[in-house]
């Protein structure tokens, strides 16, 4: 299956909590540095850290043109915290998949970011 990488079950059951704080923002840290040995805490560290990046990335392009729509008019504000809005349920939807998938002792790739590779 697409997105789907095969996981050493004891690996994945002995390391799911680590697989789980690695989708709840900075604590990607933890697995991070406490299980660099298991494949299944690094796969979800990886998809945890492309997360909360991207996050920032995203909240930084959107604090850009909030000043930009702010500085036009106030009324677009009201635009601006819809985006935010926007943004962190992305970000909750996407922590939730990868929450779940680490929880079952999968290691399933995130939508639209789960090929990025920074921790090998």
């Amino acid at each position: 299956m697409e997105g789907n990488i095969t996981v050493d079950p004891k690996d994945a059951q002995d390391n799911k909590v680590m697989g789980i704080l690695a989708y709840l923002g900075i604590l990607v840290l933890v697995p991070i540095f406490a299980a660099k040995e298991s494949p299944f805490a690094r796969f979800h560290a990886n998809q945890g850290l492309v997360l909360v990046i991207a996050l920032i990335a995203i909240y930084i392009v959107v604090a850009i043109l909030a000043a930009i729509l702010i500085f036009i008019s106030y009324a677009l504000a009201i635009l601006v915290t819809l985006l935010y809005l926007v943004v962190w349920l992305g970000w909750v939807v996407f922590a939730i998949i990868g929450i779940i998938n680490a929880s079952k002792g999968e290691m399933k790739e995130l939508p639209l970011i789960g090929k990025i590779k920074i921790i090998k």
